[in-house]
C-alpha cells in the first residue's frame, strides 16, 4: 500500500506532503488544476518514462519519496532481495532526484540503486490505468501476458520456452550437420585423389632432409672420385713408398761411416713409410665410400623431387605432409561418416519437436481453460457497471511458433447480442471502453497481494447511474486493499473514503507570477462543496449542495 508521497520542487509543486490511506482514495479538482503531475511524480520515483523536463524552474533539483507498507507476502520482498535490498518493519522507501540537467539519482531504503529496479519494483506494488491505457489492455501484443498471468502458468511457460530452446539447438545442430557434409561431398574428389597420391608416395617426417644430403653427398663423389682414385694408385703402387724403401736401404749401408749424421734421416724416412701406409688406408676408405650405384642417384633425386612437388602442390612443409595426410583421412571419415549424423541430427529434432507440441498443446489447453473463466468474470463485472448485455472473449488462434507457445491472443467485445465481436478500442464508445477496461483490471488483478491501483479518469465519458455503478465497483474493489482515483465524476467522488482536492494558485504579478499546485485534504464540508462544484460548475448553490450531500449519505442513484 502507498504510505505517502512526498514531492519537492517538480513541475509546478513547490512543496507537498500526502498521507494516503487504506481503501478508495479520490482526487479531485478542476482541469489543469496539477492532478497529473501527481501522476507524472509517482511515476517518476518508479521509474517510469515520462516528461523530460520535471524540475520546478529555477530550483537546483526536483525531488520524491515513496512510502509503502509491504506485507510479508508480497511480491517486492523477491525483487528486493535481488537487488541485495532489506524491507525493514515492512516499510519500503523509494526515493530519486532529478536535476535541471536530466541527471537522475535513486535511492531504496538508503541503498543507491538503478531505474531498472524501481521499475521492477513498481510492476509489484502500483497498477495505473487510465482510458487510453498504455500499460498492455488495450494492445493485442500484450494481451497474451496478460492472459497467462491470470492463468497462473509460469510452469507451463517455463517448459514450453526451455523446449523451444532445445528444438532450436536440434535444427540448428541439423543444419550444420547438413552443411558440413554438403562441404565435404563438394571436396569429395580431391580428398580421396589426394589421400591417394600421399599414401602411394608416404613420405616421412625427416625423410626430405635425409634424401637431400645423399643426393649431395652423391654428386660430390661424382666429382672427385676420379682423383681420389689416381692419389690411391700412386700411394699403393711402386712409386713413392717403393722409393722411400730405397732410400732407407742405400741409407742404412751407408750410416755406419757416416758417424751417426743419417741416423735422423733414417727415422724420419720409417715414419714417413708408416705415414704413406696409413695414408693408403684412408684413401683406399674414401674410395669405399665413393663408390655408388648411379640408379641409386637416380632414385633418391626422384623422390626427393616428388615430395617437394606434393608439399608445394598441398602447400605444406615437407616434413608435414604424414600429417596433413591424416587430416585428408579423418575427413574423408568424417563425410563416411555425414551420414549417420545428419540421421542423428534428424531424430534429435524429431524428440525435440515432439516435447516441443507437448509443453505448447499443455499451455494452449490452460490458456483455453483461462480464457473461459476470464470471460465469465468479466460477465459478472461488467452487469454491476451497466452492461450486463455486453459480451467480452477472448480469442485463442494458432499462431508461429515461439518461445512462448504457438496462440495468438486477442481480447475481443461485443456491445450488444448479435452483434459483431471486435477489439476493445475499435467497437467500445468512450464511456463503454473505461467500464471495460475497469473490468478487466478489476479481473486481471485480484489475485496480486498489496497492490496499489490507479485510476486516472477511468469514469471519463459516463454520467448519472452509470457513474454511480462505477464508483461502487471501484468502491468495493478498494475494500480489499487500496485504489486511487482520479475523478471528474462527483457520483464516484462521493463514494470515496478520504477525498482530496488538487487547487492550482497564483502567485505575484508580471516576470515575478509564479504557478504552483497544492492538494487538500477534505473534512466533511469540504467534500461537500467540492461535489456540488462538480455538480453546478463554478456556481455552487444550495441546490448543488442538496444533491451532493445525496450523494455522500448514498441516497442518490
Amino acid at each position: 500500500m502507498l504510505r505517502s508521497l512526498d514531492i519537492s520542487d517538480m513541475l509546478i509543486i513547490d512543496r507537498l506532503n500526502l498521507a494516503f490511506q487504506p481503501g478508495l482514495n479520490v482526487l479531485t479538482g478542476e482541469t489543469g488544476a496539477g492532478k497529473s503531475i501527481l501522476l507524472d511524480s509517482l511515476g517518476f520515483v518508479l521509474g517510469w518514462r515520462g516528461r523530460a523536463e520535471l524540475v520546478r524552474k529555477g530550483a537546483a533539483q526536483g525531488e520524491v519519496t515513496a512510502t509503502f507498507d509491504l506485507p510479508d507476502d508480497h511480491a517486492a520482498h523477491a525483487v528486493l532481495a535481488e537487488a541485495g535490498i532489506t524491507a525493514e518493519d515492512g516499510e519500503l522507501i523509494l526515493r530519486r532526484i532529478n536535476t535541471p540537467d536530466g541527471r537522475k539519482t535513486a535511492w531504496v531504503n538508503s541503498v543507491r540503486t538503478s531505474g531498472e529496479v524501481l521499475r521492477a519494483l513498481s510492476d509489484t506494488l502500483v497498477e495505473l490505468h487510465g482510458q487510453q491505457d498504455d500499460r498492455g489492455l488495450l494492445n493485442p501484443r500484450g494481451h497474451r501476458a496478460l492472459l497467462d498471468d491470470f492463468a497462473g502458468v509460469t510452469a507451463l511457460l517455463e517448459d514450453v520456452r526451455a523446449t523451444w530452446s532445445a528444438r532450436r539447438a536440434a535444427d540448428k545442430a541439423l543444419k550444420t550437420a547438413i552443411e558440413a557434409a554438403e562441404a565435404l561431398r563438394a571436396e569429395e574428389d580431391y580428398l580421396r585423389h589426394a589421400v591417394s597420391e600421399l599414401d602411394a608416395l608416404a613420405p616421412e617426417p625427416g625423410e626430405e632432409a635425409l634424401l637431400d644430403k645423399e643426393r649431395r653427398g652423391m654428386q660430390a663423389a661424382e666429382r672427385i672420385r676420379e682423383d681420389v682414385a689416381r692419389a690411391h694408385a700412386i700411394v699403393t703402387g711402386d712409386g713413392a713408398e717403393g722409393m722411400v724403401s730405397d732410400a732407407i736401404r742405400w741409407l742404412d749401408g751407408a750410416a755406419a761411416s757416416a758417424e751417426g749424421r743419417l741416423e735422423a734421416p733414417l727415422e724420419a724416412l720409417a715414419r714417413a713409410v708408416d705415414a704413406l701406409g696409413e695414408a693408403e688406408q684412408g684413401i683406399a676408405a674414401c674410395l669405399d665410400a665413393l663408390n655408388f650405384d648411379s640408379h641409386a642417384l637416380e632414385a633418391a633425386e626422384e623422390r626427393l623431387f616428388a615430395i617437394r612437388a606434393l608439399a608445394r602442390k598441398h602447400d605444406q612443409l615437407p616434413d608435414d605432409l604424414a600429417d596433413f595426410a591424416e587430416t585428408l583421412r579423418a575427413r574423408l571419415e568424417a563425410l563416411d561418416a555425414s551420414e549417420k549424423d545428419i540421421g542423428e541430427a534428424e531424430a534429435a529434432l524429431l524428440r525435440a519437436d515432439k516435447a516441443y507440441d507437448k509443453a505448447a498443446n499443455a499451455l494452449t489447453a490452460a490458456r483455453t481453460a483461462a480464457a473461459e473463466k476470464l470471460a465469465k468474470s468479466m460477465a459478472a463485472e461488467l452487469g454491476p457497471l451497466k452492461m450486463e448485455r455486453a459480451i467480452f472473449t477472448v480469442q485463442i488462434e494458432p499462431g508461429t511458433p515461439g518461445p512462448d507457445g504457438r496462440d495468438d491472443v486477442s481480447f475481443r467485445v461485443a456491445t450488444n447480442p448479435g452483434a459483431p465481436a471486435g477489439p476493445l478500442d475499435k467497437i467500445a464508445s468512450g464511456g463503454e471502453l473505461s467500464r471495460f477496461l475497469l473490468a478487466l483490471k478489476v479481473c486481471l488483478t485480484q489475485q496480486t497481494v498489496g497492490l496499489t491501483m490507479i485510476f486516472d479518469e477511468i469514469d471519463r465519458g459516463v454520467g448519472g447511474a452509470t457513474a454511480d455503478a462505477v464508483g461502487r465497483r471501484l468502491a468495493e474493489l478498494a475494500e480489499a486493499g487500496q485504489v486511487l482515483v482520479v475523478t471528474h465524476s462527483p457520483q464516484v467522488a462521493a463514494l470515496g473514503a478520504h477525498h482530496w482536492r488538487v487547487e492550482k494558485a497564483v502567485e505575484g504579478r508580471g516576470e515575478s507570477e509564479v504557478t504552483t499546485s497544492r492538494v487538500v485534504p477534505l473534512n466533511p464540508s469540504d467534500r461537500v462543496d467540492e461535489i456540488a462544484r462538480m455538480l453546478a460548475g463554478d456556481r455552487v448553490t444550495e441546490a448543488a449542495r442538496g444533491a451532493a450531500r445525496e450523494l455522500l449519505s448514498g441516497t442518490a442513484a
